[in-house]
Order: structure tokens, then sequence, then C-alpha cells
């Protein structure tokens, strides 16, 4: 690679800036799941209290973990999977732009999970 330097810290941009964003949708969800406000989607038939626990985990925890760089490729599975639901399942019949940004989100989870964290996390790989 010619610049190992500038592939790292894309590697910390492409980890760290989607997951800062996922947070403002994660944020509301946990403050929702605090408050015991479980009203939310359950396209798994398993209830809306541990559907929204999920997505509290997809959209807020696990992107915490990426941020910092910690278990990097495991805690970009449950956002991947969040917003492959969110894109195929909650958004499926919506017309694209709707559900262009879960797609996008989905793509930067997937990317990650691929290729790690890069050397400016935690795991340093």
């Amino acid at each position: 690679m010619k610049n190992n330097t500038l592939v790292h810290l894309g590697l910390a941009l492409l980890r760290i800036v989607p997951s800062a964003f996922m947070l403002s949708h994660g944020y509301p969800k946990l403050m929702n799941l605090i408050n015991g406000k479980t009203e939310f989607a359950d396209p798994f038939g398993i209830g809306p209290a541990p559907t929204l626990f999920l997505a509290v985990v997809g959209e807020f925890i696990c992107p915490l973990l990426i941020i910092i760089g910690f278990k990097t490729r495991w805690a970009a599975i449950p956002p991947a999977i969040t917003m492959l639901v969110a894109g195929f399942m909650i958004h499926g019949s919506d017309p694209f732009g709707t559900k262009e940004m879960a797609l996008l989100y989905l793509t930067v989870f997937v990317v990650v999970m691929l290729l790690g964290p890069g050397k400016y996390s935690v795991d340093k790989s």
C-alpha cells in the first residue's frame, strides 16, 4: 500500500463517523427503553420490548464499541443486522429514498466487518 497511515485514517473515519451518526438514532430508543416506553415495531413476533432492546444494542451500544474500536468486527454485526431489517422488512415496501439511509448504514457496517478497525483503535488491527 502506498501510504499505510492514510489507509488507517480512512478506516478510522469509516468506523467512527457513521457510528457517531447512528448514535442519534439509538439514543432516543435507549431513553424510551429506560423510561418504559416499549411501543416499537415487532417484525419477528418476539414482542416490542425485546425488539426495542435489540435495536438499542444495534444502534447505540455496538456503535459505541465501534467508535473506540473494541471487538469491532463482532460489534459491527448487530448494527448491520438492524439496518438489514430496517431496510428490507420495516421499509421494504417504501420508496427507495425512505430506505436508502438504512442501506447506506448496512453497507458501512458490512465494510467495517470485512476490513476491521485499523490501527487507530483499541483493537489496533
